[in-house]
């Protein structure tokens, strides 16, 4: 059973940063490629970043250039330090993982979903 917790959400002001981890098993972190979507009211998921278990990299190019995701080996974590941030940012922000190698920036691809963690960007 794979399971996803993300944790780091919160309140800040525009032009703040902020750091999303989300934990997992040790089987699921160095198998399964692992990304992050994010959901903001009244509109359809969107992907943000993924990351595989080499280290593949991907970024939405609405985040690139102010994200970073990366893998923590010691925690068993996909991590995403998003700078800069904006009020659009603002969403619920969701790990997802997929068995294999590829990153998919829909969210069909992927198998299995943390319960969301809230960012809010305030103005």
């Amino acid at each position: 059973q794979v399971q996803l917790v993300e944790t780091g959400g919160g309140l800040v002001q525009a032009g703040d940063s902020l750091r999303l981890s989300c934990a997992t098993s040790e089987r699921t972190f160095k198998s399964h490629t692992m990304a992050w979507f994010r959901q903001a009211p009244g509109k359809e998921r969107e992907f943000v970043a993924g990351i595989t278990f080499n280290d593949g990299i991907y970024y939405a190019s609405s985040v690139q250039g102010r994200s970073h995701i990366s893998r923590d080996t010691a925690k068993n974590t996909i991590d995403l330090q998003m700078n800069s941030l904006k009020p659009e940012d603002t969403a619920a922000y969701y790990c997802a993982a997929r068995s294999g190698t590829a990153i998919y920036a829909t969210d069909v691809s992927y198998d299995h979903w943390g319960q969301g963690t809230q960012v809010t960007v305030s103005s």
